[in-house]
């Protein structure tokens, strides 16, 4: 069986052989008498029959070659439009004549070595029609159906309905083989012909076979970019419902503070008419006071001592409002639901309308206040004026003092009381001063909470249109499906040439920076080494000598090619 093999191989060989040459010299298409041709069918006959297993019938024992070649139909759907012509053909009548009749169809098809090679691959089902030590079953096999492929180059016209396939003999004439000299020095030049007709036979079938998958990827692609327009699309429309309820609200709180901002403004006015009041009572104790210079400088040492007080409590805002910055960044590392944030926000709401209220009374509180204070200092600088005004009148009257210091001592006693009162006052007017700044700590608290949620909101907003944007990047890179056609042939020069090519899926972060691959972070192969890097580190292109023209190149290739650029010149 191994002799037999090899003998039949060695036939194959010179029979397509022999066929290619006289058909590239002939220069037209073949026909069924073409010699050549008709022997080249006898021997693929004879390689289909070696090893065939007999069959038991009504009649005896009978080989039949149909029986496989029926099966490329199930594998291949193309070949079902040769399987119905054969059987619909009327002058066939026994399972050979349709074998040969499949044989011609294919060829002049041009897909015989296709169909034959899906045949082979299939070995658990040829074993039902072949035995173990069958040609089509080893390896010769396999060489004979990649031999096949050079038949590509011929174009046959064969007319199958007139010839009487049924009763033919296949035997293979040996005298078309042998060859002078002469031929032989011919038949070298044509072999090395054929050598490269075959070489870009086979480039064109992985070209062909690249470009299917690349259309099986676009397609893949257009599925996920649909998929994620329409994720993008639910998203905004739930930001659009979240925002319009969130304007609802707002338009509401906005008509609740108007109306309090009314009843502030009455209330305003009602406190000018008590300060206008106040202000004359102070008129009359102004009057009273000028002859207290003592107990003004006890005041003044109390305002400094307020001003001081004042400073510390600037310095606590500061560090409350350094742990509020903290706090604020440490609420930005939590991500939580956006249910959660919902309910917390209708609660901000309620919480802001309660706070508005107690806000405006703070606000009127620290006004009173403020009133206080001013008028406290304009009398002191009327005081102030005063006393300048006297120190000249006190220094001609000091001998007239004198005799009054006992008067001046009853007075002191006086002033000593007053000044207990005084500092009463202050005590109290410090702990509404702490109580003020406790509740406008609060205030800050709430509104910081209020202007951490808009943040957040206008996050969102920017990352929507993030999405946007990068989805607009993937439809221009699929615009240039006709770039990536032309790296797939350089890809195959360089495989050509022995370098490695990494796949897409067994790359999933750049092999420089390592950052993930995304939907923006896109991947892209280097022409020299053939691994998948980012478009930062392989934005550079440079000629190689596999393609004249300037192709992407990672950073490391780059400044390596230049390296060897700058040391050999030539």
């Amino acid at each position: 069986m191994a002799m037999e093999r090899a003998n039949l191989l060695n036939m194959a060989k010179l029979s397509i052989k022999g066929l290619i040459e006289s058909a590239l010299s002939f220069g037209r298409t073949l026909d069924s008498d073409y010699p050549p041709l008709q022997q080249f069918f006898v021997v693929m006959e004879h390689c289909l029959k070696h090893g065939l297993r007999v069959k038991k019938s009504f009649l005896g024992f009978n080989k039949s070659l149909w029986g496989p070649l029926e099966l490329v139909e199930k594998l291949c759907p193309e070949a079902a439009e040769i399987s119905a012509s054969v059987r619909d053909l009327p002058g066939l009548k026994t399972p050979l004549g349709r074998a040969r009749a499949w044989l011609r169809l294919a060829l002049m098809q041009k897909r015989l070595a296709d169909y034959l090679r899906l045949l082979i691959t299939r070995k658990d089902l040829l074993s039902d029609f072949y035995e173990n030590s069958a040609l089509m079953l080893e390896e010769e096999g396999a060489v004979i159906v990649g031999l096949l492929v050079g038949l590509n180059v011929i174009d046959a016209n064969l007319c199958v309905k007139g010839e009487d396939l049924d009763s033919q003999v296949g035997v293979i004439d040996f005298s078309m083989y042998l060859k002078n000299d002469i031929d032989d020095y011919r038949s070298e030049e044509r072999n090395s012909q054929i050598a490269s007709i075959l070489d870009q036979k086979n480039y064109l079938a992985i070209a062909k076979n690249n470009i299917i998958k690349l259309q099986e990827e676009n397609q893949q692609l257009r599925s996920e970019n649909t998929l994620i327009l329409l994720k993008t699309q639910q998203h905004l429309e739930l930001t659009q419902g979240d925002v319009s309820v969130e304007r609802d609200t707002y338009k509401q709180s906005r008509q609740g503070l108007d109306e309090m901002y009314n009843e502030v403004r009455r209330q305003l006015k009602e406190e000018c008419q008590l300060r206008q009041d106040v202000e004359n009572e102070l008129v009359v104790q102004v009057s009273m006071k000028q002859e207290m210079e003592l107990a003004m400088k006890l005041l003044e040492k109390d305002i400094h001592e307020k001003q001081d007080t004042l400073i510390g409590l600037r310095q606590q805002l500061d560090e409350v409002k350094a742990i509020n910055v903290e706090m604020y960044q440490k609420m930005q590392s939590s991500d939580e639901e956006m249910k959660k944030k919902n309910d917390v926000i209708s609660r901000l709401e309620e919480k802001t309308n309660q706070i508005t209220a107690t806000m405006k009374q703070l606000e009127q509180r620290l006004q009173e206040a403020e009133r206080h204070r001013t008028s406290a200092e304009e009398g002191t600088r009327r005081f102030k004026l005063d006393f300048a005004n006297k120190a000249d009148s006190l220094q001609r009257q000091i001998e007239h003092r004198e005799k009054q210091l006992q008067q001046l001592e009853t007075d002191l006693k006086i002033e000593r009381e007053w000044r207990q009162t005084l500092q009463n006052d202050l005590h109290r007017e410090r702990d509404s001063v702490a109580q003020l700044s406790t509740e406008a700590l609060q205030i800050n608290g709430l509104k910081k909470e209020f202007h951490r949620l808009q943040d957040e909101n206008v996050q969102l907003k920017t990352i929507c249109e993030d999405q946007e944007k990068a989805l607009e990047e993937l439809g221009s890179k699929l615009s240039e499906s006709k770039l990536k056609i032309e790296d797939i042939k350089e890809a195959n020069k360089a495989l050509q040439g022995g370098q490695v090519w990494l796949k897409d899926k067994e790359a999933t972060h750049c092999k420089l920076c390592e950052k993930e691959f995304s939907i923006s972070r896109r991947k892209h192969h280097c022409r020299n080494c053939g691994e998948i890097f980012c478009n930062s580190c392989s934005d550079n292109e440079l000629p190689l000598p596999a393609s004249p023209k300037p192709v992407r190149v990672c950073d490391t290739c780059h400044a390596l090619l230049l390296q060897r650029c700058s040391s050999n010149p030539t």
